[in-house]
Parts: C-alpha cells; structure tokens; sequence
C-alpha cells in the first residue's frame, strides 16, 4: 500500500528595500505570495530558502530566524504542503525570475490579495512585531 505524505516547502518572508519581497505567480495557483518553494531531497530547509529565494528573485538572502511552520492540509489548493517559513534580509537587485512573472516590494500595510495562507502568514508576522 502506498502512503500518501504532505510535500515539504518553505516560504520566504524577505525584508528588502522597507518592505517585504513578494513574487507574482506563473503558475497555478496565480496570485501574488511569498517566495519559496519545494525542498529537494538531501537539502535542508535553511538551503532550500536560501535557493528558492535566489531562484524566484535574483536576491542573495542571510536568514535571520525561523518563524512558523504552517500545515493546514488546505493551505495549498493542490495538495498537502507543510511550510516552514524563514525571515530573511535581501540584498542585490530584485528581478523576477524562475516560476515568478513579476517580483515587488510591497509595504507590510498595503499588500495585495495574496495565494495560499500567506495573508494569514503575514498577519501573524506583522502581530509578532508590534
């Protein structure tokens, strides 16, 4: 019999330029959200961070924290993801590249509708910093 396991991601919650770093999906689920991404077998979840960061915007990311680890099994519309998400500072010229059609800095009171949990994600992000 075969098990069926929630898939490993991580999500990037980049500080960049006073605000925060989101990507503009190319693929389904579309939408605006936090870089990040599946881990590859024999990563970490710091490595994986550190290359999905550079992956999707170009960025150089050091990773400050870990934040929160997310599992609703209705987090992601596709499947079962379990997300660790990182605080990261980004330095270099942000350029969307990858799966990511657009890369912006968006200030943490005027964000746009966003995919997946991350509204929720950042609400808690935001409420841990006050």
């Amino acid at each position: 019999m075969q098990h069926k396991q929630p898939k490993i991601t991580v999500d990037i919650i980049i500080r960049y330029q006073g605000g925060i770093v989101l990507i503009k999906r190319k693929n389904p689920p579309y939408g605006w959200a936090l870089p990040g991404g599946f881990v590859d077998y024999g990563e970490t979840l710091e490595q994986a961070a550190v290359r999905e960061a550079k992956e999707e915007t170009h960025l150089d990311v050091e990773l400050e924290k870990q934040f929160h680890t997310y599992s609703d099994p209705k987090r992601d519309p596709r499947f079962h993801t379990v997300t660790t998400v990182f605080i990261a500072h980004g330095t270099g010229e942000l350029k969307a590249q990858d799966d990511a059609a657009d890369a912006k800095v968006f200030p943490l009171n005027k964000m746009p509708e966003l995919a997946f949990d991350h509204g929720k994600i950042l609400a808690d992000y935001t409420e841990s910093n006050e």
